[in-house]
């Protein structure tokens, strides 16, 4: 008798070790996941690139040289990249752009430019995209990290060797990514 009381309960902690070990993995993955949704939406970010730059060439012709460097460094970005890598070279194009846009003051035509002004909306959604994504990252970074140190799931932390991720912070140059309507007033 006392066997089968033994038996039901090493059964029932099994069955919690478990239960505690997928719920670790189902939150790392959702992590994972919202970090692939930043990446996908600076990416279309910068997918506007090529035409922003084709709409400012036209009148920016003292520019070229930065318009190049946009497009050089927007195109040293690939799959095979890791994401900090990533975020090195949009940091980067950030600040190429905002030398860019500081100088669209000096084109009034270029302000008044269909395209560019679409560009602008476009600009500024993907821009709320980006904040929405980050946010959804940090949440499921701070589920992730709560979920594996508090007990009991902390000493299966320590075994299977889960390690706390960092919440995402745009240095500084990203951070202050000027808004459509900053860059194209």
């Amino acid at each position: 008798m006392i066997g089968y009381v033994i038996a039901i309960c090493l059964l029932l902690v099994i069955v919690y070790v478990i239960f505690l070990y997928n719920s670790i993995i189902r939150s790392k993955n959702e992590t994972e996941n919202a970090l692939g949704s930043v990446d996908a939406t600076l990416k279309k970010r910068y997918d506007l690139i090529p035409n922003l730059v084709e709409v400012v060439k036209q009148y920016m012709t003292y520019e070229s040289n930065l318009l190049s460097e946009i497009t050089r460094l927007r195109s040293s970005i690939n799959d095979d990249m890791n994401f900090d890598s990533k975020l090195e070279v949009y940091k980067n194009i950030n600040k190429e752009l905002s030398s860019i846009m500081l100088n669209v003051e000096n084109y009034p035509e270029l302000k008044a430019n269909k395209n560019f002004i679409n560009l602008q909306a476009s600009w500024n959604e993907i821009e709320e995209q980006i904040l929405a994504a980050r946010r959804f990252y940090n949440t499921s970074v701070t589920d992730y990290n709560n979920s594996i140190k508090t007990f009991p799931a902390n000493i299966l932390t320590n075994i299977f060797g889960f390690q706390p991720m960092k919440v995402m912070e745009f240095d500084e140059v990203v951070k202050q990514n000027p808004t459509a309507k900053e860059l194209f007033k």
